[in-house]
């Protein structure tokens, strides 16, 4: 009996307790992060290996390998309830003018890296925070630094995160006028209710007016950003709002289901009042995701990822995900910004101060890094490109030397039986079932030492 047949074999004796385990998902945790955004676990990561990825820097490579930009900040109105990246709320104008001379410095820096020369930008990405609180001003001003820095591939993608609110005409033009391609506005979800329930300042008006704002600007791409299972959400109240979102007419549709970390306002807020909130659970999260893709197939979107629909799958791509997934290499900077460059993963130091205070000084901010082994990073694309629907076996064979169907048999198998992934000689395919729970599938094709461990 082959290996493959044995590992079947077995699943199918354990079928029954698999099944039983899936019953039991409406009680997962609450509380916790479980979205994958890179392998191995950042808490793998190590202030001891800062050194590989100065020696990254310096090695030349080859121009084959599509490179991104990617710039942190990490100002914003007001912190929203369930929010764990790096972000400052109401900071002083002093402090966002610094800080952006921080990031200019930085960007200078990486200009010299031998590893740079030559590679111009296939995608850029700003985020936060809330990037679009950055004056007019000071979006030129940023955006020039980067355009002295790096070139641009033909054709580049260029996405700017936008909070409603801040989607004022001479800001939007602003943006377009220096190059961006992909606004991302920040919904979350079209009722005010909702929106108050989770630490939002924005309302159903605000979006409306900021998307007939984005759509008299003229961009490629204006994507709108919802997340599942916010406090206090109704079946009613989600897809209420999906249809609106649908009525606004965006080329992309982006969805993410509502984690709530430990370190957030809200984790608190759920632990010392319990009884005010009412927060999904994970397996109607997941119900209404699979529900909302359906919808927006049927208004005549295509699926893209675990996370997104567009109208178009040829003229509306989010490269930026998609180039990473494959493994583009990228630059992070700014306060706690991430890269990966040649097979090594960076942070930044993760402390606005302590970001500034550094580049002030004339140092880097470097952090933490971790250089990956040839398995490491072969578990890395294959993991992250479950999350874009599956990928081809092929392409592993010619890049990795390995056949992903032998070295991942035994989850492989054991996700069949429950019809979350389907595996042939030719493609390992996500199905919808396993593309709305992809993040809780994937730790099991870690490294055995990576499984269980903390994440971040």
């Amino acid at each position: 009996m082959s290996r493959r047949a044995t590992v079947r074999l077995h699943v199918k004796q354990n079928k029954a307790t698999e099944i039983h385990r899936e019953k039991l998902s409406s009680s997962e945790p609450v509380e916790g992060s479980y979205f994958v955004s890179s392998y191995p676990p950042f808490s793998t990561w190590g202030e001891s290996e800062v050194g590989a990825y100065r020696a990254a820097l310096g090695r030349e490579t080859g121009t084959d390998t599509p490179l991104g930009l990617y710039v942190h900040i990490p100002f914003c109105d007001a912190r929203c309830r369930y929010c764990y990246y790096l972000s400052e709320a109401n900071p002083d104008e002093e402090a966002v003018e610094d800080y952006v001379d921080c990031v200019l410095r930085e960007l200078e820096y990486y200009s010299t890296a031998l590893a740079l020369r030559m590679r111009p930008l296939s995608f850029l990405y700003f985020g936060g925070g809330t990037p679009s609180m950055l004056s007019p001003g000071q979006i030129r001003r940023m955006m020039a630094g980067v355009s002295v820095s790096f070139s641009c591939a033909a054709g580049a993608e260029a996405t700017f995160e936008c909070a409603p609110k801040t989607a004022t005409p001479e800001r939007l033009k602003e943006l377009n006028d220096c190059g961006v391609t992909r606004l991302s506005i920040g919904v979350q979800q079209l009722d005010d209710e909702v929106l108050r329930s989770n630490g939002r300042i924005h309302s159903v008006r605000d979006v409306e007016e900021a998307v007939a704002c984005a759509d008299s600007v003229d961009f490629d791409i204006v994507n709108l950003d919802l997340i599942v299972g916010l406090v206090n959400e109704t079946e009613e109240s989600f897809f209420r709002s999906l249809e609106d979102v649908i009525a606004l007419g965006p080329e992309s549709v982006t969805l993410y289901q509502l984690e709530i970390p430990f370190n957030t306002p809200l984790a608190r807020a759920l632990r010392q009042r319990p009884d005010e909130m009412a927060v999904p659970s994970w397996e109607t999260k997941r119900q209404r995701l699979s529900s909302a893709f359906d919808s927006l197939e049927s208004a005549g979107y295509t699926v893209r990822s675990a996370y997104a629909a567009v109208r178009d799958p040829v003229k509306h791509r989010f490269v930026y995900q998609e180039a990473q997934y494959h493994g583009a290499d990228l630059i992070g900077v700014g306060a706690s910004a991430f890269s990966y460059l040649d097979g090594v993963h960076h942070q930044n130091i993760a402390s606005t101060d302590r970001y500034r205070a550094r580049l002030n000084d004339g140092e880097q901010p470097f952090y933490r890094a971790h250089a990956l082994s040839s398995e490491e990073r072969m578990i890395r694309e294959f993991v992250l490109q479950l999350k874009l629907g599956g990928c081809m076996t092929r392409e592993f064979r010619e890049r990795f030397d390995v056949d992903v169907l032998d070295v991942f048999a035994e989850p492989l198998a054991r996700f069949e039986e429950l019809g979350w992934i389907k595996a042939d000689s030719d493609e390992v395919r996500v199905t919808r079932a396993g593309l709305v729970r992809v993040d809780r599938l994937i730790p099991a094709f870690y490294r055995e030492e990576h499984q269980g461990i903390r994440y971040s």
